[in-house]
């Protein structure tokens, strides 16, 4: 036999536990650049999404789906893609995962329609449930019980600092407008990392696979792409489409498709132990009550960063990387309390570092919003910190107890089956929560355009008096201008100029001196609208971690904290 065909006869384990510190080092390096690729990938969209929706013409629909389609897809095939890894060998997967990013990544950058994007961001994701399993799988058969602790450690630093440049870098990359690309280069910059990825991949990563691997659950991945599909699908198009009847027959649909996925894993299980999601692990205590808090956490999180981006950016007129840096407090709040505390308070706290960390994010939102609309729509990014800075104080005490908290007591034996539903969950919490506040936020900005306004009339009207224009004129210009900017608002495309706009802007009226006056009224006005509908999306999230408090009562008083469970 040849060489390969004895290590492919080989089981990884076998094959990693010749590997010297040095091949493991390279390796660990290897599938890290591949978790940093995904994470900033995840977070860096989130700066660039006004850019993107001026230069394709995307509607708020498109730009939620750029964000939620790529969540859906990672939540709905990660537990698959980790099962695959197990069957046909976990390099052989992730270098597939990689190619398939790397690929996306490509076509994103070259996508000429929002339509387009779309379907490359979801393929993204797809890739991206390949491939970051095997990261967790490889550190788990490289490394023993004893040493994944300290790996632990290492990548969740990695994860926090990716997290919190993804939309710095997004925003330098957007200032530097590279070679006139715009926002493309967030998605080109992933080419040449995905490269080296593979080539590094296929000479250091060990070969192999499970040397009892479990089958793949064809059937329960359907029912969760179905499941899923139907209760984000209507609640994304539904306010664009106006709220047709089939939107609700939907959202209905998706309780029994949910039951039947209930009902085919119990089945699965009993018949051969491959079920997708794995049914006993709900007889643990603490896993069922830990995945919900999870998830409604990751609802308000998510539905936090795409409300922010967008108040910053088309509210108070920030530049990409004025809006990236405004936000970092949030992330200096959370790498303080995981560096201070992660180590040695939250793990003694139990139930009540969620409580905390709850309290402490909704106490952080809500100082937000009070300095919002205390100094108004002139308010600089100084002012925004404090309060974003204590919320990232209690979201450092949340990400440091939820992982624990759902595999608290669960059997190490089954610590990659609960890990990886932990990992789908929080995805699909994060695309349920971008199809709500989407819902409520953008349907705010409709609503709310005429009444906010009217809160500048009378600064429009006082301006126009003082450059002596006749009354009959300032009532035909303001109403005019209240006309387009309603319009506008209502506009599923925000990129298209309403009839009523082009009639303002081709009168004879218009000088450049009331185009200033309008322009500035509008711009105004356009500020306290996002700034109204920002705090309803807050005020969403505050109850949804007010509720996470609530069901923190059915955690255990304490957790108990193994680190074969976490590195599994």
């Amino acid at each position: 036999m040849e060489d390969t065909e004895i290590a492919q006869l080989k089981s990884a384990h076998e094959h990693a536990s010749g590997f010297t510190d040095k091949q493991k080092k390279i390796a660990l390096t290897v599938v890290a650049a591949a978790f940093i690729m995904d994470l900033l990938d995840s977070t860096i969209v989130n700066i660039a999404i006004p850019a993107i929706q001026t230069n394709l013409h995307a509607s708020f629909a498109s730009i939620q789906w750029l964000v939620a389609g790529y969540l859906l897809a990672f939540a709905t095939f990660l537990i698959t893609g980790g099962r695959m890894g197990d069957v046909f060998g976990y390099k052989k997967i992730f270098m597939i995962g990689v190619g398939g990013f790397t690929v996306a990544s490509l076509l994103s950058g070259l996508a000429w329609s929002p339509e387009i994007l779309i379907f490359t961001r979801v393929l993204q994701g797809a890739s991206a449930a390949m491939m970051v399993p095997q990261v967790m799988s490889m550190m788990q058969i490289m490394y023993k019980p004893s040493e994944r602790g300290a790996i632990n450690g290492l990548f969740g630093a990695l994860g926090g600092l990716s997290a919190s440049l993804g939309p710095v870098i997004g925003g330098l990359l957007i200032q530097a407008n590279l070679f006139g690309l715009d926002w493309r280069p967030i998605f080109f910059i992933n080419v040449p990392v995905g490269i080296v990825a593979l080539i590094l991949a296929s000479r250091f990563l060990p070969e192999g696979k499970s040397p009892h691997p479990l089958k793949l659950d064809v059937i329960g991945t359907v029912l969760v792409v179905l499941t899923l599909s139907l209760l984000v699908y209507p609640l994304i198009q539904g306010r664009e489409l106006n709220w047709p009847t089939w939107t609700f027959v939907m959202l209905a649909s998706a309780i029994p498709v949910f039951l039947i996925f209930i009902w085919s894993q119990r089945r699965k299980d009993r018949k051969d132990g491959s079920a997708l999601v794995q049914p006993s692990l709900f007889r643990v205590k603490s896993f069922g009550s830990g995945l919900t808090i999870n998830l409604i956490f990751q609802i308000a999180m998510s539905g936090f960063f795409l409300t922010f981006g967008l108040f910053t950016q088309i509210g108070l007129g920030f530049s990409a990387i004025h809006a990236a840096v405004t936000g970092l407090p949030l992330a200096v709040g959370i790498t303080f309390t995981m560096v201070v505390f992660g180590h040695s308070l939250i793990p003694k706290l139990g139930r009540r570092a969620i409580m905390i960390g709850a309290g402490g994010m909704a106490t952080g939102l809500a100082v937000l919003i009070w300095l919002i609309f205390a100094i108004g729509v002139d308010i600089n990014s100084w002012q925004i910190a404090p309060g974003l800075f204590i919320a990232g104080i209690g979201m450092g005490f949340l990400f440091g107890a939820l992982y624990t908290a759902v595999l608290n007591g669960v059997d190490t034996k089954h610590a990659g089956s609960a890990s990886g539903t932990l990992n789908a969950v929080q995805q699909v919490g994060g695309a349920i929560g971008i199809a709500i506040i989407g819902v409520i936020y953008f349907g705010q900005l409709s609503s709310g355009s005429a009444v906010h306004f009217d809160a500048v009339k009378p600064q429009i009207q006082s301006q126009l008096a003082a450059a002596h224009v006749p009354a009959a004129t300032q009532t035909a210009i303001i109403d005019g201008t209240k006309t387009c900017f309603v319009d506008r608002s209502q506009e599923k495309d925000s990129t298209v100029v309403p009839a009523s706009c082009k009639v303002l802007s081709n009168s004879p009226q218009t000088s450049s001196q009331l185009t200033t006056i309008i322009t500035n009224g509008v711009r105004k006005a356009n500020a306290i609208n996002f700034q109204y509908a920002f705090r309803w999306a807050i005020v969403f999230e505050v109850i949804i971690i007010a509720a996470t408090i609530c069901l923190s009562f059915l955690l255990p008083k304490k957790f108990h904290h193994d680190d074969t469970v976490m590195g599994a």
